[in-house]
C-alpha cells in the first residue's frame, strides 16, 4: 500500500510557528508533524510516499535527505501555485497508477497537520467491505464545516456549522452530521474520476460524485484520539497530550 502527505499547505493559522519554516516541520514533543505522520505510516507497513510541498519547498527536501527519508521511499510532488487537496492528489496521480499492481489496491491520504491513533486497519477492512470509493475516517465532535451521512454511511451532503443550510448531493432519510479527520483511503478509480482542474477541494470531488452514485463513505473514529496541528495552541496542547501519556507519537 502507498500514501500521500498533504503538506504543501502555508500554514498561515499556525504563525508564527510558520515564518521560518513549512507547517510540516512544526515541532511537537522534539518531533516534526512530518515525522510523527511518517512514522504511523511505517508503522502500518508503508513504505513508500509521496509528499506535496510548496511553501518552504526546499527545506522539506533537505530534512527528509538528512534523516535517510526516514527508511522509506519517499517522492516529492512539487506546487508552484498551491492545487489545494484535490489538485494537489490529482498532479500526484502517476505515483498511485504507475504500476497495474498498486493501481489496485487504495491508498492513504493523509493531512500532515493531524495527529491521532485512528486505526488504518479497522479503516482499510471496512474500505474493503464495503467496496467504496473513498473512505473518511470522521467523528462526532465540534467543527466548522459537517459532513452529512445517511443511514448507510454514506456520504450525501455537507453543512456549514451547526446552523448552516444543508447541501444535499443525495437523499437521505436521516443525514447525520460528522466532523472530517483529514484522514481517507481512496482507491485509484477515484484518480481517473477527477474531472475538476486546478486548484480544487478533494471534497468538492467527493460531493459530485457522491450525487452520481459513487460510494464515499465514513469510518467512525469516534473513540480514537485525534487532533488538528492547524493552531499554536493545539500544537501546545498536543505537546502536553504527548508528556501526560494522553497520545503516542511512536
Amino acid at each position: 500500500m502507498k500514501a500521500m502527505i498533504l503538506a504543501a499547505g502555508l500554514g498561515t493559522r499556525l504563525r508564527p510557528l510558520t515564518d521560518d519554516r513549512p507547517k510540516a516541520l512544526v515541532e511537537v514533543g522534539g518531533r516534526t508533524l512530518l515525522e510523527i505522520a511518517l512514522t504511523r505510516l511505517r508503522a502500518f507497513g508503508i513504505r513508500e510516499v509521496i509528499v506535496n510541498t510548496h511553501h518552504y519547498a526546499d527545506m522539506i527536501l533537505k530534512y527528509l535527505e538528512a534523516n535517510d527519508n526516514f527508511g522509506m521511499n519517499i517522492e516529492i510532488s512539487r506546487e508552484e501555485i498551491l492545487l489545494d487537496t484535490g489538485g494537489g492528489l490529482k498532479k500526484a496521480a502517476h505515483f498511485f497508477l504507475e504500476d497495474s499492481v498498486g493501481s489496485q489496491e487504495p491508498f492513504i491520504l493523509h493531512n500532515v497537520d493531524v495527529i491521532s491513533t485512528i486505526d488504518l486497519g479497522r479503516m482499510t477492512r471496512l474500505h474493503t467491505e464495503q467496496d467504496a470509493l473513498a473512505t473518511l475516517a470522521v467523528q462526532d465532535r465540534e467543527t466548522s464545516r459537517y459532513l452529512l451521512f445517511d443511514e448507510h454511511g454514506k456520504l450525501c451532503g455537507r453543512r456549514a456549522g451547526r446552523d448552516g443550510s444543508a447541501e444535499m448531493v443525495r437523499s437521505a432519510r436521516q443525514a447525520q452530521a460528522l466532523a472530517f479527520s483529514g484522514i481517507h483511503l481512496v482507491s485509484p478509480h477515484l484518480l481517473t474520476k477527477m474531472e475538476e482542474e486546478g486548484a480544487f477541494s478533494i471534497i468538492a470531488a467527493y460531493m459530485r460524485l457522491a450525487a452520481q452514485g459513487e460510494k464515499i463513505v465514513a469510518f467512525r473514529a469516534d473513540e480514537y484520539y485525534w487532533r488538528d496541528l492547524g493552531r499554536p495552541e493545539n500544537v501546545l496542547q498536543s505537546a502536553r497530550d504527548m508528556e501526560s501519556g494522553k497520545y503516542s507519537a511512536t
